[in-house]
């Protein structure tokens, strides 16, 4: 786009200075050189001056265990003691009245505050804000009592009324200064106010991690301060992997009765005959550091405050320049309108918070789409898009239950119907019941410029405005218009014997197999991690396109190459025992695209060798063979094609992603190159969509009809010569992904992001990018053959 997505204005001290990190970061960030990183509130890049400098640091010095009093240990010692008075600086808070302790992340101290309150007498009481991250909200399973306070005019009333309800008993009362989900600010006096009412102390525990990632915060007042602080420290420098618990030590007494020691907390242990042990008494983090510090990750934190000051200043100069970053944003996406007037995206805006006002407001935009008929765009489709085109944002529950719930109007009974429907943390049910489970979120750094928010604009301009008054979808038009009975036929018959590995094309001249898991043969084995036990794909390991199965039925073998690699193996394709020792295959639980699965993992050294070198990962071959009476499938075609299926339930599934079988049309894939052709790139071969069926028409020139398939309800797969036929229900249109972007001859993906990219301007439906058709066997047995005709049944929407 030749201009700006929008008009705020920005001054020129401001523009000075985002022009001084575009330079600085070319130097600094070149991991950044090629992508729009927007996921800071995750975590952000580290610098390469950290990183020089941290190196230098290591070269130069021996650093000891510092449980110790050898001079590599003492310095060691010295070091840690310099590093946690610079991170108290940071935050202003005096060391009189602070100590901090270093620990894993912010979610560690969040349950090193819970131990010490679970051991006192009683058990204790505990309160959290609605907007609370996923860590704070856990601490309520230990606590005997617990409230959710489900807003901030809750929480005033409640510390006006005294703090009424809270037992007495230790109490401790968290939440975050910023929502990690749409950047809000929280006011920090609610410590200060708690402090002052009467009765049994409430503790406050303030979740900083979000809000230091890019804001000062002021611990200077420690009447007001809360009396824990959880960080984690790599949001705000991106290295080390560090946390940090800063207490105030008037609450320091909460951990006297903290049950657990661990080296280094404790100076005296009896084992033998009487079990007695004396604590240290020293400072509180001598009492509370468990084991050895991780003393390299310390030294990697003074290095970090040093240089994050040297490239940045202070973090309030940080905190202005991505307030104006995020209010360009804000207000890009507010203005952003499809032909008809209607609003782009639905931001989650908290109604305190004011784009304008640090104060009330940090960094972070979390949205969801609307295409111009006011649906939900599916933001996993987003992710993918933005994705290839080099843009990394975060999207789905982004670990905060109850904002979410909050703001997309979840009631608990639709979360438990939607966890019924196969929603999970990183899955693909994004919009169950008409509603979003989850939203996009756009969150800056210190290091974001105004490129980024523009790169992003113009991305969301690009693919998801629609700039003129939409058209109706080509489609056929009713039952009643079904195609000649010839007029389609099978074109070519594919089945992928290992998942995500090259196929294998069945010989024109065969009769084929089709079972209720799909065609014969399809996508029984896998190849799976040998550490993870997870099964790989093609789109984290494009390089698993060269790897070539044949079926050779003469010796009982799957034979396996590699393009380039003279090196064969085999497999038996009989389970018969008698063809196998005993040492053979061994029972192994792989993941597989979300689902826990019993598979028959190979044991053998030059199988798991081959597959390893050929993909530079330890992984080895595995299958989960068809069902049998005696052992049937356990996975089902996933829950959203199920319920489009006319007449049965879920189909048994061996190893594919969604369905039996995937079908694509001649006709529709014309379309797609005809559109490629017009903007001068190059044609989608069919082998990039990995389908089991191609059906072609024999329609005159120019007759054939794209997207027929949208409508179909089943397929009549005619019996011919012998061959016996099937019907097939359509379960739905295939969501596509990056992985039609592999070259399936050379096991490279396109760096422009293309077939995908092309596909996502013209074939968006519901908000989903599709391309071809799920189908399943209607019935147990059938069989096909290349050349045989085919009778679409019509009569499912196209949406």
């Amino acid at each position: 786009m030749g201009e700006s997505h929008c008009s705020v204005a920005v001054g020129e001290q401001a523009m000075e200075y985002n022009d001084y990190i575009e330079r600085m970061r070319v130097k600094q960030y070149p991991m950044l050189a090629s992508t729009t990183y927007l996921d800071h509130a995750g975590t952000t890049p580290y610098s390469k001056m950290l990183m020089d400098k941290f190196h230098t640091d290591m070269m130069g010095s021996l650093f000891g265990n510092p449980h110790s009093a050898s001079q590599s240990s003492q310095q060691s010692t010295q070091m840690i003691d310099d590093t946690r008075l610079q991170l108290l600086r940071l935050f202003q808070a005096d060391p009189e009245e602070f100590d901090v302790v270093f620990i894993a992340n912010a979610t560690a101290a969040i349950k090193l505050v819970m131990d010490a309150l679970r051991d006192q007498d009683g058990g204790f009481w505990y309160g959290y804000h609605v907007d609370s991250h996923t860590s704070l909200v856990g601490v309520r399973e230990v606590a005997n009592e617990h409230r959710c306070f489900e807003s901030d005019q809750v929480v005033e009333r409640w510390i006006g009324d005294g703090c009424e309800g809270a037992v007495k008993k230790a109490g401790l009362f968290a939440y975050p200064a910023q929502s990690n989900m749409n950047g809000r600010r929280l006011p920090l006096r609610w410590s200060s106010q708690m402090r002052d009412t009467a009765g049994p102390p409430i503790y406050t525990m303030l979740d900083a991690a979000a809000l230091t990632s890019t804001s000062p915060l002021d611990l200077s007042d420690s009447d007001a301060a809360p009396d824990f602080t959880t960080l984690s420290l790599y949001k705000i420098f991106g290295f080390p992997d560090l946390g940090a618990l800063i207490v105030r030590k008037e609450a320091a007494h909460v951990f006297a009765k903290r049950a657990y020691f661990g080296g280094g907390t404790v100076d005296m242990v009896v084992c033998l005959k009487e079990t007695w042990h004396a604590k240290k008494t020293g400072s509180l983090h001598e009492r509370l550091e468990d084991g050895t510090l991780p003393v390299h990750s310390i030294l990697a934190l003074r290095a970090a405050m040093d240089t994050h000051a040297e490239l940045y200043g202070t973090l309030d100069r940080v905190s202005r320049h991505t307030a104006m970053l995020a209010e360009r944003l804000y207000e890009g996406l507010r203005k952003l309108k499809h032909a008809n007037e209607s609003a782009v995206a639905q931001i989650y805006k908290h109604e305190t918070s004011d784009y304008s006002k640090g104060s009330t407001q940090g960094p972070i935009v979390a949205f969801n789409l609307r295409d111009s008929h006011g649906h939900w765009v599916s933001n996993i489709e987003v992710e993918k898009l933005a994705s290839i085109k080099g843009i990394q944002l975060r999207v789905g529950g982004l670990c905060n239950p109850g904002g979410i719930a909050s703001a997309l109007h979840l009631e608990p009974w639709e979360m438990r119907d939607n966890f019924s429907a196969g929603q999970r943390c990183g899955g693909e049910h994004d919009i169950l019941n008409g509603k979003p489970t989850g939203m996009i979120r756009a969150s800056l750094g210190a290091m974001s410029t105004l490129g980024d928010v523009e790169k992003l604009l113009s991305f969301i301009d690009e693919f998801f405005v629609d700039q003129a008054p939409s058209k109706p979808h080509l489609r056929v038009s009713a039952v009643g218009s079904v195609a000649p009975r010839a007029d389609w036929h099978i074109e070519a018959l594919t089945v992928y014997p290992i998942k995500s590995c090259g196929g294998w094309q069945i010989p024109s001249d065969t009769d084929w197999d089709i079972r209720p898991e799909g065609l014969a043969w399809d996508r029984e084995w896998c190849i799976v991690h040998q550490g993870t036990g997870v099964a790989l794909s093609q789109k984290r390991y494009p390089r698993m396109a060269l790897i070539r199965p044949h079926l050779d039925f003469k010796t009982g073998k799957l034979i396996i190459s590699q393009s380039g690699n003279a090196t064969e193996i085999s497999v038996p394709l009989s389970l018969d025992p008698s063809y196998f020792d005993s040492a053979d295959l061994r029972s192994h639980t792989t993941q597989v695209c979300g689902d826990t699965v019993k598979t028959r993992m190979y044991t053998s050294p030059a199988i798991a060798d081959f597959f390893t070198d050929a993909l530079g990962v330890p992984c080895t071959l595995a299958r989960f063979p068809s069902p049998t009476s005696t052992d049937p499938s356990t996975r089902h075609s996933k829950p959203q094609l199920s319920k489009q299926s006319s007449t049965f339930g879920p189909s048994p599934l061996l190893l594919p992603n969604e369905s039996p079988i995937l079908a694509i049309t001649r006709p529709s894939l014309n379309a797609l190159n005809t559109f490629l052709k017009l903007h001068f790139l190059p044609a989608a071969p069919a082998a990039q969509f990995r389908a089991n069926i191609i059906l072609a028409q024999s329609s005159p020139a120019g007759s054939e009809t794209p997207w027929a398939e949208d409508t179909w309800q089943g397929l009549a797969v005619a019996s011919d010569k012998g061959v016996e036929g099937a019907s097939l229900d359509v379960l739905g249109g295939c969501r596509r992904c990056g992985m039609v972007c592999v070259d399936q001859t050379t096991g490279i993906r396109a760096e422009a992001g293309e077939p995908f990219v092309s596909l996502a301007k013209m074939r968006r439906i519901g908000g989903r990018v599709l391309f071809g058709v799920h189908c399943a066997l209607r019935g147990s047995a059938g069989s096909v053959r290349v050349g045989q005709a085919v009778e679409p049944v019509n009569g499912r929407e196209s949406k």
